[in-house]
């Protein structure tokens, strides 16, 4: 099981997922669909950056300072009240520096998917962005990744890469979300590798989330 799989499916993740559709007044399972798309985007544009040794030590530099994972012990706080304005810049120069100029290309594959405009899934992904770096952070604590070759594999085991034979064709496919270079379709591949299985009517995550 995935990584991402584990985090949507646990209390943590439906924490999240109520979390972020208050916050953005959208559905709780079209955000659920959102997220549940944009988590693999987001950490295969990590890898894909974390190639580049300039790329891991930035990213490094993030999980070792600001993103160590300490926002998903205070959620509760993270999301009371409204998420407060240094929050979401921050969320924006995230996605700013994660996805650089593949942004508009993945706001608008995800719009097309799940059926949000793509003003409210650009907020749902600015509100979603310090959470991801936060996990990604104590996932680093946990598995003990000390340095920049660990990155790339640690995001690769999060997106379900103990499947070897499976993770340079998935890493292709969203590269070619980030590229801008696909149908539409290719996020339904994307989503049925990384979480298990294809998305249906009543989106991925019916069953996790019980819309």
């Amino acid at each position: 099981m995935s990584g991402i799989l584990e985090l949507l499916n646990s209390d943590l993740g439906k924490q999240i997922i109520g979390g972020v559709s208050q916050e953005t007044n959208q559905p709780a399972d079209k955000t659920a669909n959102v997220v549940s798309m944009a988590l693999p985007l987001l950490m295969g544009a990590m890898k894909r950056n974390a190639k580049t040794p300039e790329g891991a030590a930035g990213l490094m530099g993030a999980l070792n300072n600001k993103h160590d994972g300490s926002i998903l012990d205070n959620l509760g706080g993270f999301f009371g009240g409204g998420v407060n304005e240094e929050a979401k810049q921050d969320g924006l120069g995230i996605l700013g520096h994660v996805l650089g100029g593949s942004q508009n290309n993945v706001v608008s594959a995800l719009s097309n998917k799940s059926g949000v405009d793509t003003d409210n899934v650009m907020k749902i992904l600015t509100v979603v962005a310090p959470i991801v770096l936060g996990y990604l952070g104590k996932q680093k604590k946990q598995q003990s990744v000390s340095d920049q070759s660990g990155i790339g594999n640690l995001l690769g085991g999060l997106l379900g890469g103990g499947n070897q034979p499976e993770e340079p064709k998935q890493q292709s496919l969203i590269e070619s979300i980030l590229d801008g270079d696909n149908d539409g379709s290719v996020i339904d591949d994307v989503a049925g590798m990384v979480l298990g299985g294809k998305r249906g009517g009543g989106g991925l995550l019916g069953g996790l989330f019980g819309n």
